[in-house]
């Protein structure tokens, strides 16, 4: 009796642990899925590159929403990002900036948005018309060393 009562209890504990790291690399992962209601808002950038689905959207560094959609735009020739953004943050101003932005020198990109100052705001479907690409760090050093060259040749 003893012995199955310890096998019993080792085998919760293992069971515990396997559901503990799922709901953990769920949760890193950011394939959770969002319960909360949220308001579909466009952007359109000139380079979205190492953006992905489901990266965040974050204001003053906390998260409040996420990428649902990128697609390529064929009239403007730009990358055209959906983002779901919660609808507990409704004070959007429409002059609002979204910036692809780099967590770290080589970490995910994610969208941030600084608040504009006017007084309409964003709704569902509205699109974002200020916006910064992202920066690509093998453009930043051909420029570097292409202006180098350049100099160098003096």
């Amino acid at each position: 009796m003893r012995m199955r009562t310890l096998e019993l209890t080792v085998g919760v504990f293992i069971i515990a642990g396997l559901l503990a790291l799922a709901v953990l690399a769920l949760r890193v992962s950011g394939l959770t899925m969002n319960t909360g209601d949220s308001y579909k808002v466009y952007a359109h950038f000139d380079n979205v590159a190492g953006l992905s689905k489901r990266a965040r959207v974050t204001m003053a560094g906390v998260t409040i929403g996420q990428v649902t959609d990128i697609k390529f735009d064929k009239n403007r020739y730009t990358g055209l990002v959906e983002m779901a953004i919660n609808a507990d943050v409704d004070t959007l101003p429409v002059d609002s900036t979204a910036s692809i932005v780099t967590a770290g020198l080589l970490g995910e990109k994610y969208i941030g948005i600084s608040v504009g100052g006017d007084e309409l705001m964003l709704a569902d479907g509205d699109e974002i018309h200020d916006t910064q690409s992202a920066l690509v760090l093998e453009e930043l050093i051909g420029r570097f060393l292409l202006n180098t060259v350049n100099t160098g040749d003096d």
